[in-house]
């Protein structure tokens, strides 16, 4: 955080500086479900977007990133629109965002910057809570938790174009240390789950496989469809006599009695598709009893089995990442493993024994550069413990 004070003290000039810290996410069972309105585990790490800040009277938006060329800047009161690939879109979306129920006056002027290659930790859903935070902040808008997941949802499906669900938000926002988020993305009600005294220390390897392309472009969207198809091809086998538009079709509103009758009357990549979500349900109610229960083995197996799950049924993942996977259940130490976020590009998660790090590092050097020499500059393996969700730093942090 040091760097981005002094970054900022280069920039702008301000007795007013404030920070705002927003960590990434990982969600180890529950994959594909939160846009079915289904539930999901998540938690967050102490590798996080920051952003070192100040109020500007002028109403003018000036942000900088480390990670990223250009600088956005324009003006509260003009229409700021998507430019395809820019980093800036987040910001534009988060003013539009409360816009929709506050009066902006006061601007921000930033440097914002992360910490890890981010692709499949929800980079995205970060750094938009740190600049819908920020925001508030400097003008005194009250807010709850439960605004922040609804803004930053608007902005991803929105003004993004994404239709993901709400989990990436909700960890990024509501994750506790040493807890986990059990979150029922129907109603938005959830629980922070101990984990139970038993359990061992662990941390978190984040495999970045070295493809970081957007997901708007790819077949995460199409995906997304195919779930609406099946699942309202099940309700018409079922005989329901009303059935809703696709737009509106949700796994959570087909009854699994419906799953099971008449899976084999829809054809097969439709069926996958639903056979990912049941499964995956009953591995996040499992999940949560094997956190609280300490149970870390059995929580990592039941990762595995939702990674395969996603490869397999739900049909993602690009085969570098489908190789790190595979490699990370060979080795000695992990718990768990599976695909991150959305599973086409970005990093591969896993649980630990940190007593195994260099074998794992060693595992991953040893076989994945081999089978893609082309990635081999790009790959990187991190460690990452658990932290908790977007919360204001005080200054004195800020070093």
């Amino acid at each position: 955080m040091l760097h981005l004070k002094e970054e900022f003290a280069k920039r702008y000039h301000s007795d007013d500086i404030r920070a705002v810290r927003s960590p990434l996410r990982i969600a180890p069972i529950g994959a594909h479900s939160d846009f079915q309105n289904g539930r999901a585990l998540g938690l967050t790490i102490n590798a996080s977007v920051d952003m070192v800040y100040a109020p500007s009277d002028d109403g003018y938006i000036q942000v900088n990133s480390m990670d990223f060329p250009d600088k956005e800047y324009f003006h509260l009161k003009s229409q700021s629109d998507y430019i395809p690939g820019f980093w800036g879109n987040y910001i534009r979306g988060a003013v539009m965002a409360i816009q929709e129920d506050h009066v902006l006056k006061k601007g921000i002027k930033g440097v914002v910057s992360g910490k890890l290659p981010i692709g499949g930790l929800s980079s995205s859903a970060a750094v938009t809570t740190a600049y819908l935070m920020a925001l508030c902040d400097v003008n005194n808008i009250e807010f709850s938790k439960l605004d922040l997941i609804r803004w930053s949802h608007w902005v991803e499906r929105e003004f993004i174009g994404l239709k993901n669900g709400i989990m990436d938000q909700a960890a990024n926002i509501l994750s506790e240390d040493n807890k986990i988020l059990l979150m029922d993305c129907e109603d938005w009600t959830y629980d922070l789950i101990d984990k139970g005294a038993s359990m061992p220390e662990f941390e978190v390897v984040i495999v970045f496989s070295g493809i970081s392309k957007q997901l708007i472009g790819t077949d995460f969207n199409n995906r997304v469809d195919e779930t609406r198809v099946a699942g309202w091809l099940l309700l018409d086998r079922a005989g329901e006599d009303k059935l809703p538009t696709l737009a509106d079709v949700r796994f959570r509103h087909v009854p699994e009695a419906y799953y099971e009758a008449h899976r084999d009357q829809i054809p097969d990549r439709f069926g996958k598709r639903a056979d990912h979500y049941y499964s995956e349900q009953k591995r996040v109610l499992a999940g949560a009893e094997a956190w609280a229960a300490g149970d870390l083995d059995r929580f990592g197996q039941l990762m595995f089995e939702s990674g395969a799950s996603s490869f397999y049924q739900y049909e993602t993942g690009i085969p570098e990442m489908h190789e790190i996977y595979q490699i990370l259940k060979t080795c000695p130490g992990v718990y768990g493993a599976r695909p991150s976020g959305a599973g086409f590009r970005g990093a591969v998660i896993g649980l630990i024994d940190p007593a195994y790090k260099e074998q794992i590092c060693q595992a991953i050097d040893d076989n994945y550069p081999q089978k893609y020499p082309e990635i081999k500059d790009r790959y990187e393996v991190n460690f990452a413990r658990q932290a908790d969700g977007a919360h204001f730093l005080d200054l004195e942090e800020v070093n």
